[in-house]
């Protein structure tokens, strides 16, 4: 009986890459045409859902309250996907020289993701501004895109790829697990994560795609390295959360129409934080395909020492 030779690795990437362009040409959407579409944020609804704000852990605030609380993170929440977009957009385009003489197939997938990026970037922004006509003022998004672009691929782009992959991860599971089935969402805000997950499905693959094609190039002394420059740049995040849920706590106690104790001020402090944590960091470590990718990779006393930095933020 005739054995059929095992399909190589080169044969299966060149595959996924070009599955990414085909879904790509047909998930592709507009911002006014399909997403915005006319229409204004609804804040007599939650922009949030509950599993990731984690609002219903301050049980002394009321309905009202939540609500204002979910819409504060809300915004956050793109706001920081426009944030982490512009490096990711950067690193994506220096990626695609691996490419310029080889497969095109992977070039025009990297293209595309690039150009999706821009896309999103747009919507985040247009979204700022439309959320900034309907909340009090006083809101302020801690860190500058370009500063942290800057910090960020200022490390090994191993450590890039896997950030990236972590969030784009994250992003999946936050929409289908959290988003889609709360049905007390503005529906213009449900909507703009519709259409942000039906492209980023394809980032999330491609990410992976492009991590075990850099982890390839590198020798053991420099993927050691790598995983430092990993829980650096985790570390990193960790500073910009505290820092945001310190400032959007402010706001959000700024305009609450009554005041709170110390001790429950100091709560919703701490559970702004562990929400930030929690959809940032937590939710994509906990991630069983981000942790197989990540574990086929690395050694178990380099994941040893990934845990040990992530302890604290657990």
């Amino acid at each position: 009986m005739q054995v059929s030779a095992p399909v190589s690795a080169n044969v299966l990437a060149a595959d996924r890459y070009a599955r990414c362009v085909e879904v790509s040409r047909r998930v592709r959407w507009d911002i006014d045409e399909d997403v915005i579409r006319g229409r204004e944020f609804d804040y007599g609804h939650k922009f949030l859902p509950d599993g990731l704000s984690l609002v219903r852990e301050l049980d002394f605030l009321d309905r009202d309250e939540q609500r204002f609380l979910s819409q504060i993170q809300g915004r956050t929440y793109a706001n920081i996907f426009g944030l982490v977009e512009r490096f990711i957009n950067a690193k994506v385009l220096e990626l695609s020289r691996h490419h310029w003489f080889g497969d095109q197939v992977a070039l025009e997938a990297l293209i595309r993701f690039s150009e999706e990026e821009l896309k999103h970037q747009e919507l985040f922004r247009r979204i700022e501004r439309m959320v900034a006509e309907g909340m009090p003022e006083g809101y302020t998004l801690v860190a500058d895109p370009n500063d942290v672009a800057r910090i960020v691929l200022g490390k090994s782009t191993w450590s890039v790829l896997g950030l990236t992959c972590h969030i784009e991860l994250f992003t999946q599971q936050h929409y289908k697990q959290s988003i889609k089935p709360c049905e007390d969402l503005s529906e213009l805000y449900k909507d703009v994560f519709l259409y942000h997950w039906r492209e980023e499905s394809q980032h999330a693959i491609l990410d992976e795609l492009e991590w075990r094609a850099e982890d390839a190039r590198l020798n053991d002394l420099e993927r050691d390295e790598a995983v430092n420059d990993l829980i650096a740049l985790v570390a990193a995040v960790e500073g910009i959360l505290k820092a945001q849920a310190q400032a959007d706590s402010d706001y959000f106690l700024a305009h609450a129409y009554r005041g709170f104790t110390a001790a429950e001020e100091a709560r919703i402090r701490d559970g702004m934080l562990k929400a930030y944590r929690w959809q940032y960091i937590v939710s994509g470590v906990q991630d069983p395909r981000f942790t197989g990718i990540l574990g086929e990779l690395i050694t178990d006393a380099q994941m040893a020492r990934i845990t040990a930095a992530l302890a604290p933020m657990m």
